[in-house]
Parts: C-alpha cells; sequence; structure tokens
C-alpha cells in the first residue's frame, strides 16, 4: 500500500485523521471512531517507508527527525485536500498521524456554528480566544471568523500557523499566512515583525506560553483584532490559565489589561450526535460591565451565572448548550451526563 493510496481512502471515506503506527493496521479515524484498515499490522519498515512517501509528496527535508526531533509540516494534493502531519518516534520506529483538511473553507451554517460565535469577529480591536482539547475544531472556528471579515471588511489580516491549515484568497481584505519554521521563527518574533506590517487582525495559531501570551497583550494593546487558541475547557479556565502564566507581582495589572482588552472567549468540545456525526458543543462569553468587573476583582467563580443570563447577547454555558442539543433531540441524555460541567445539576435538570 502507498501512501497516495492511503490519502485517497480517508479521502473517500471522510476520514478526520489517519493513524500510521507499527504493530497496527493503518487506522482511519471517521466520525470519531478508529477503523481499521486491513488485516496486516504495520511493521517499522512499513511505516518508514510510508513516512519517507509523505516528505517525497510534501517537497520537505527530514531534516527535524535526522536531528532527533518530532516534525510538523502541512502539503497540499490537487483534487484531494490539505494535510496536516505530525512525525514522530514511538518503540524506536516512526510514527506519523495526519490530519485531513478539505479545499476551501469550512461552511459555519453546515458545522453548526452560532451566529454568537461569528458575531465576535465584527469587533474592530481587542482579544477573541477559541480554546478546547485537542482535535475539537478551534482552527475550523477560527477560520470562519476570519472568513467572515475577509469578506466584508478592508483589512489586513496576518495569520501565524504551526502549521497552515486554511488557505485563505484575497477578497476584500488582504490575508497573509506564515508558518512558523518556515516562514518565520516562532510567535514572538512573528507577532514582533506583524506590528510593523500594517496590521488590522493578526491569527495568532496558540498562546502556548509566557511569551507567547506576553507578546500577544502588547500586540492588542496597539488597537488591532488578535484571534488565538488555548488548550482549556471553560471561560473561567481560560481567563485564569492567562493571568496565572504571568509572575505573582504582575498578575493584578494583567487583569486589568485582560478586562479591557477581552472581546470574547469560545469554549468548544465535540459530542457525538443521534445521528452519528459529531456535534460543537460551546460555551460563549462576550465581554460586558459585569465581565470587566469580575475580571479585575477576580471573581471568576461568578462568570456561569453571569453566561446564562447574557443569552440575549449570545452568550451561554456548556451545560445549558448540552441541555438545549438534548432537548432538540441531537444527543441523548447519556451524552450531556458525559460532557457536562455540573454532573448533579445537569442530572437534575435532565430529570
Amino acid at each position: 500500500m502507498e501512501i497516495q493510496e492511503i490519502l485517497q481512502k480517508a479521502h473517500e471515506e471522510e476520514a478526520s485523521d489517519i493513524f500510521l503506527v507499527a504493530g497496527l493496521p493503518i487506522t482511519l479515524k471517521c466520525k470519531g471512531h478508529q477503523n481499521r484498515w486491513g488485516e496486516g499490522f504495520l511493521k517499522p519498515d512499513d511505516t518508514q517507508r510510508l513516512i519517507e512517501g509523505i516528505y517525497t509528496l510534501a517537497k520537505r527535508e527530514a531534516t527535524h527527525l535526522s536531528q532527533g526531533e518530532d516534525d510538523d509540516f502541512s502539503f497540499a494534493i490537487g483534487g484531494l485536500g490539505r494535510f496536516r502531519v505530525n512525525v514522530f518516534k514511538q518503540r524506536g520506529s516512526l510514527a506519523a498521524v495526519i490530519r485531513l483538511i478539505q479545499f476551501g473553507l469550512p461552511d459555519p451554517k453546515e458545522l453548526g456554528i452560532p451566529d454568537g460565535v461569528l458575531e465576535l469577529s465584527d469587533n474592530q480591536k481587542g482579544l477573541v480566544l477559541v480554546t478546547g482539547a485537542v482535535g475539537t475544531g478551534k482552527s475550523t472556528t477560527i477560520a470562519c471568523m476570519i472568513q467572515r471579515i475577509n469578506q466584508s471588511r478592508d483589512c489586513h489580516i496576518i495569520t501565524m500557523e504551526d502549521p497552515i491549515e486554511y488557505i485563505y484568497r484575497h477578497e476584500k481584505s488582504i490575508v497573509t499566512q506564515r508558518e512558523i519554521s518556515i516562514d518565520t521563527p516562532g510567535y514572538p518574533a512573528a507577532l514582533r515583525s506583524a506590528l510593523r506590517e500594517s496590521p488590522d487582525v493578526i491569527l495568532l495559531g496558540e498562546m502556548r506560553d509566557y511569551d507567547t501570551i506576553s507578546a500577544a497583550i502588547t500586540a492588542t494593546e496597539t488597537g488591532l483584532l488578535l484571534f488565538s487558541t488555548l488548550h482549556t475547557s471553560s471561560v473561567a479556565n481560560t481567563i485564569t490559565r492567562i493571568i496565572d502564566v504571568f509572575p505573582a507581582n504582575q498578575q493584578q495589572q494583567v487583569k486589568i489589561q485582560l478586562s479591557q482588552l477581552l472581546k470574547g472567549v469560545v469554549c468548544q468540545q465535540l459530542v457525538p450526535g443521534t445521528d452519528g456525526r459529531l456535534l460543537p458543543v460551546f460555551e460563549i462569553m462576550k465581554s460586558t460591565n459585569a465581565i470587566q468587573n469580575m475580571i479585575r476583582e477576580d471573581k471568576l467563580h461568578q462568570l456561569d451565572s453571569v453566561l446564562q443570563a447574557g443569552a440575549a447577547d449570545g452568550m451561554c454555558t456548556m451545560d445549558g448548550s448540552l441541555l438545549k442539543l438534548c432537548r432538540e433531540g441531537k444527543i441523548t441524555k447519556e451524552t450531556a451526563l458525559v460532557y457536562c460541567a455540573h454532573y448533579d445539576v445537569m442530572s437534575k435538570r435532565l430529570a
């Protein structure tokens, strides 16, 4: 089996991921479930050959591997789509996980992304965060917001990603896209450079450490709109994670900055629907005077009540979104209980 055939099969099966790991058959992840393909198990020589084929298709040198490092990159094949690849070693042999990304940009209506999320892109300045676990669709949600700006505003949009996933065409906006390690050495350096490139909107792939978070806050203070992601599970956890990255003597100042800069936080997860598809579920926060005060005064434990009361402004809690999907028959009660934040409260509401 050649790598091109595997990619074609994954495309036909509408798989989200391909796993190439020695000791397993080729495995496709479809609608959240792993499907083993074929009866033969991959051997270390097989994974080595297939991964070398990936580098050939991507026209990329395997320099990271020769230095003993993991490698992240993306490439495209006409008629199939784009592929985001992570190559790594496990038990002494090469392995890879390949994420499939369809050509073109996602349709938010087809994906079930609510207007309350998309409207965050209407802000002219400030910080908008999309958070959640790995593989929950954060990049897709941000892509929908970036494309909404691209189609409606005269802007210079700069994206910084590791690696680039969705490709944007220049529409009403100019969209320049930079890939970490290829076009720029890292996120902080890319942010510093971007401030000299007349940006209106910046997409920062991930706020992963102190240097990146600090640079993102500094950049947002210049008056632009900045989107980024974190691996957090709720609005309160997201704000706390950012504050806790800073030394204790800087945290009060960061709270003041966040209260002024933060325009919205979207936390999301994917849950199995009754029709077999994975459905996105959202917790949405939009900046209000009450929320700004909570951030400044460190009263984030009160956020849930504000989100519940802010339905008219497009806000909601994760549990509220799950309850709504359950009442619409799109997910089961069992699914709602598995993915909720407050099990006892959800049990009573479902009863």
